[in-house]
């Protein structure tokens, strides 16, 4: 009774969240860190135990915590039984699967902020899905930034190689130049930090990435640098962080990855995420799928421990069986290790 309750979201119901989750919890090893309780719909993770993925599991639904049993071979779902199956289908944009979904990761914050679970590792869901369900956010991020009344968050990306946190995510790239900041770029740098300690580094060392090409090059490229982040940087450093930059975006994540830094603050979406995906996930042409997804999206700064999947809901794949299940595992392992080092 030691191990920790992880409260696992099911995802978008019509995507791959179903499926990954209960393969994920087919795998012994999950047990052996933690308790793993789903929050999603009976008849959809039923579906994808008996149908989509053949498993040797039992379903056990239940509307209290306190019912779960947490053994091997018996996946605990705290139903919400928020889906109508006859209104349901596999890969397909609906209101009804935004709503669902939404309500997934609500019950699963209300249940961590009481201390009913320990952490919450959440499944992919659909933006286009939340948008048409009248669910004004545009992710998980901002979703747990809502519910849990936190202003000041980042999401920070994990693989085995490589970990990056972000100044900016889901935002145009115009407005992403705009906020970067000094105040936005310390905070980040102070998250990294608290990261990093939950992922058992002492005396993490901090790279920031410069916005513009080669850092500006002296401000020849962009005076981002030198107004905002060079500053950051310094008063960081006053702070005591062992931070170093801005480096040039084309060779900070190779270093990295080579092990002189242990994170790289990124300045927007896409310049953490593409290096993130490029060494964690592996697409096979041939096969036409992902034949490793490996990644984790973590959200610092929340009064809660929140692990994610670091990909989509694969509308192409669902329901059919096919999908890889690496990231999950990643990220349910993950919030196991975060709450182990949390109560060091």
């Amino acid at each position: 009774m030691d191990k920790p309750i992880i409260a696992i979201t099911m995802g978008d119901p019509a995507g791959i969240g179903a499926e990954i989750v209960v393969k994920s919890l087919n795998e012994k090893e999950i047990y052996e860190i933690c308790r793993p309780l789903v929050i999603g719909d009976g008849k959809v993770m039923e579906h994808a135990i008996n149908q989509i993925c053949k498993l040797n599991l039992k379903a056990n639904l239940i509307r209290e915590v306190a019912q779960a049993v947490f053994n091997y071979g018996i996946v605990d779902v705290l139903d919400l039984d928020n889906i109508d199956m006859s209104k349901f289908q596999f890969g397909k944009v609906s209101a009804l699967c935004g709503k669902a979904s939404y309500e997934y990761i609500e019950k699963a914050v209300e249940l961590a902020l009481k201390g009913k679970v320990h952490a919450i590792a959440t499944g992919p869901i659909n933006k286009e899905s939340l948008s048409l369900a009248g669910i004004p956010f545009p992710g998980h991020t901002e979703i747990l930034a809502h519910l849990t009344n936190t202003k000041d968050f980042s999401m920070m990306l994990i693989t085995p190689e490589l970990r990056v946190i972000h100044v900016s995510t889901h935002v145009s790239l115009r407005e992403a130049i705009e906020r970067v900041k000094k105040e936005r770029v310390l905070k980040v740098i102070k998250l990294a930090y608290e990261g990093m300690k939950l992922l058992g580094y002492d005396k993490p060392r901090i790279a920031v990435a410069g916005l513009n090409p080669h850092a500006g090059e002296g401000g020849l490229f962009g005076d981002e640098e030198i107004k905002e982040i060079i500053p950051a940087l310094e008063e960081a450093k006053r702070l005591g962080y062992n931070v170093s930059g801005p480096y040039p975006p084309d060779t900070v994540f190779v270093r990295a990855r080579g092990g002189s830094w242990d994170i790289v603050v990124v300045m927007y979406h896409d310049q953490g995420h593409v290096p993130v995906k490029l060494i964690g996930m592996k697409w096979d042409a041939n096969l036409n799928r992902w034949v490793s997804v490996r990644g984790v999206n973590v959200t610092i700064g929340l009064p809660i421990i929140r692990t994610s999947v670091d990909h989509g809901t694969a509308y192409g794949k669902a329901g059919k069986g096919t999908a890889n299940h690496e990231s999950m595992m990643d990220a349910i392992k993950y919030a196991a290790l975060m709450v182990k080092n949390l109560n060091k």
